[in-house]
Parts: C-alpha cells; structure tokens; sequence
C-alpha cells in the first residue's frame, strides 16, 4: 500500500500535543460525568423515581451511545469532521449531566442522559482516529495507554469530587458544577487536539462501503474481541460479590465500605498499568500482550471461585481485574490502529467501540442471570470460560495484516 498523504511525520515522541488534548480532554469529561454518576442513585430518589429508574436510565443511555457510535464512525471517516465532532460530542456530554440540576422528574434525566451518552458515543471513533493519527505508529499503545490512564484518573477524581462537594453544594449545585469540567474537556480538546485536512484523492465511501473495505484479519479481531467482551462483565459486579463475601465476618455496613474501597484500588491500578501495557505492546507484540491481558481475567474469574474468602485475597483478585482492564484498554485499539487502513479507521473504531458494548450487556446480563439463578460460581465460570476463548483467538486467530502500511 502506498504511504498515507497524511500519516504523521516520523518521530521518536510519543507525547505530542494531541495525545496531551485527548488524554487531558478524557480526564475532565470523566471527571465530570463521575461525579455526577456517583450522586444519581441518590439524586433519583430525592425525586421520588422508583428503583428500577436508575436501570432504565442506564440501559437506554448504554443502548444509544452504542448505535452512536457506528454513526460516530462514519463521521470520522471524513478527516475534517474528526476535531469537530469531538469538540460538540464533549460540549454536549458536559451540558446533559449539568442539566440534572434542573430536573423535577427522573424522565427528564433519562432525557439529558440519552442525549449525553448520544454525544459520548458519537465523539469516541473521531477522538481515537486522531489520537492514531497524533503519534508515529510504533508509539499507538503508548498514547492509548496514556488516554486511558487519564480517562481512568477522572473516574477517581470524579466520586472523590464528589463527596468532598456535596456537602457544601447540595445535590442541584454539585450538580452545576459539573459544568466546570464538562466546558474544560471542550475547551481542551478544541485547542489542543489535531485537525485534520483531508486527504488528498480521499473519496467519502458510504458506511457499508467502508466496512466492505476493512481486511479479513480486522473481523478475526474483532471476533475475539467479541467473544472476550461476552465473558467480561462490568466491574461493579465485584463489589457485589466482595459484599456476600465479607458480610458474614464484617457485617453488611463494613463489608460494604471495605468492598467500595476494594474498587478503588481497582481503579488506581487500572489508571496505573494502563500506559505501562501500551510501552509493551509497543516494543514487543500488541497481539500477544492483548491475549495475556484477557488471561488475567482468566485467572481472576478462577480466584474468585477457588481463593480462600479474606480481604488480602479479594485485593488480589480486584488488582487482577485492574490489570487486565489495563491491557485492554491499551492494546484493543492500538492493535485495532495496526490491523486496518487509515482511511478506514473511523468506521474501524466505530464497529469495535460497538460490539464491546454489546458484550458489555449481554455479559453483565448472562452473569447476573447466571449468578441469581444458579450460583455465584456459575457465573464466574461463564465468564473464565468466554474471557479464555477471546484469549485464544485473538492469539491464534490474529496475526499482522502484510497489506497494511501503518
């Protein structure tokens, strides 16, 4: 294939002011939508909405943000739409949750959700074809990494902001707040993230046209992918299971408390192997470090049927998760970056982007299922065995594309 007109110019930094717009962009956009994210449950009920509200509310927000991002996709796909539709996906993620404020009724924040996640999702695909595009292909694990690790730091930042504020601001004005940080991730990314020109002889296929166009070894990819994302549950499940665990020895106060605390550690270690699981797949192999990290999940779906049921052991097994988020986050769409053609990378990200959501719920849902129907282990075991299977093919079943010049 011949050379990209607009590939990025060599060079041995990886750190370049785009990377920095995207990844300081994906820290206060978290920060803010966390924050708000922490106080909904409770929110909600001030208003009087009914618990099943709240699953309501996320399911059709998860259910939007996925089809937005095929549109997403699309979009990226025509170089100068990239920076901004990222700019308008972050304005409108920060105006939906500042909305909440003004809400005298839980549809109105199903509303500002829907509309927000709409933009979430829609922004994702043109922030990760720049952020491919903003470094020289040796250093695309690295500046994924990056992008998560600050993505995940705002996460941290954003429940710890919001406890320190509730108590002066109230709900409503914690709430406003999250303007701050909402209009920053705007602001951020429209001064410091790349724009793109578009390329010269670049023609703007359709949607179909542009999936018909991604190489057979991409959809290998993206099957492992898939049949890993139908194993790996969302996180919070494990806070539930640290809770039945503990209970019997702590209470159902303590063993809460120490269960969140557990979570956070997950997510300081998530933050902090997030960059170090990009330099190694940038120095060795994406492929093979993207199926360990799924081989831990492995082996934490094994720890927690068979680790012995104390706090060090739960530490563990919760730092494991961590580290395999790690991997994923870094490698999935940095190996994704290898595998396609740049000119096809929105509608690339857009499909991958898709069908980890759709894993997302169909796996939170199995396990769940699995879990109150049968046992706990039951639904640990579902889950080892798919996470192994995505491990495998992802290994066995995807190799480099000869094809693609990066």
């Amino acid at each position: 294939m011949s050379e990209q007109p607009n590939a990025p110019p060599a060079s041995n930094r990886w750190l370049t002011r785009g990377v920095l717009g995207v990844g300081l962009a994906s820290l206060f956009a978290d920060w803010g939508h966390e924050a708000a994210t922490a106080i909904l449950p409770a929110f909600l009920a001030s208003l009087g909405a009914p618990a099943v509200a709240l699953g309501i509310i996320e399911g059709v927000a998860d259910g939007i943000s996925s089809f937005a991002k095929l549109a997403g996709g699309w979009i990226a796909d025509r170089p100068a739409w990239r920076r901004p539709a990222g700019i308008i996906g972050y304005f409108i993620t920060g105006l939906s949750t500042f909305a909440y404020a003004f809400a005298q009724s839980w549809p109105f924040v199903l509303v500002a959700r829907a509309l927000g996640w709409a933009g979430r999702g829609g922004r994702g695909p043109s922030r990760d074809t720049l952020l491919a595009d903003a470094v020289a292909p040796s250093f695309a694990g690295r500046a994924f990494g990056f992008e998560r690790a600050m993505d995940t730091a705002g996460a941290v930042l954003g429940p710890l902001s919001a406890t320190a504020l509730i108590g002066v601001l109230g709900a409503r004005g914690l709430l406003k707040w999250t303007l701050l940080p909402g209009l920053a991730a705007a602001l951020t990314f429209a001064l410091l993230a790349p724009s793109c020109k578009r390329r010269d002889g670049h023609i703007h296929a359709g949607f179909s046209a542009n999936l018909r166009r991604l190489p057979r070894v991409y959809w290998h990819f993206l099957l492992g992918v898939f049949v890993h994302g139908v194993g790996d549950f969302a996180p919070t499940l494990l806070i539930l299971r640290a809770s039945q665990i503990l209970t019997p020895q702590f209470g159902v106060a303590r063993a809460a408390a120490i269960s969140v605390g557990l979570y956070t550690f997950h997510n300081f270690i998530n933050a902090a192997w997030a960059y170090p699981a990009g330099v190694l797949g940038d120095r060795t192999s994406r492929r093979g470090f993207l199926a360990l990290g799924y081989l831990v999940a492995v082996a934490m779906n094994a720890g927690f049927i068979f680790a012995p049921p104390t706090i060090s052991a739960l530490a563990v097994l919760f730092a494991l998760s961590g580290i395999h988020i790690g991997f994923k986050q870094a490698l999935e769409k940095s190996l994704a970056a290898e595998l396609m053609p740049a000119e096809v990378r929105g509608s690339g990200f857009g499909v991958l982007a898709t069908l980890n959501g759709i894993g997302d719920l169909v796996s939170s849902v199995a396990v769940g299922a699995l879990w109150s129907s049968v046992s706990p282990t039951a639904g640990f075991a579902y889950a080892g065995i798919l996470t192994l299977s995505g491990a495998l093919l992802i290994y066995f079943f995807t190799g480099r594309n000869p094809s693609i010049t990066m």
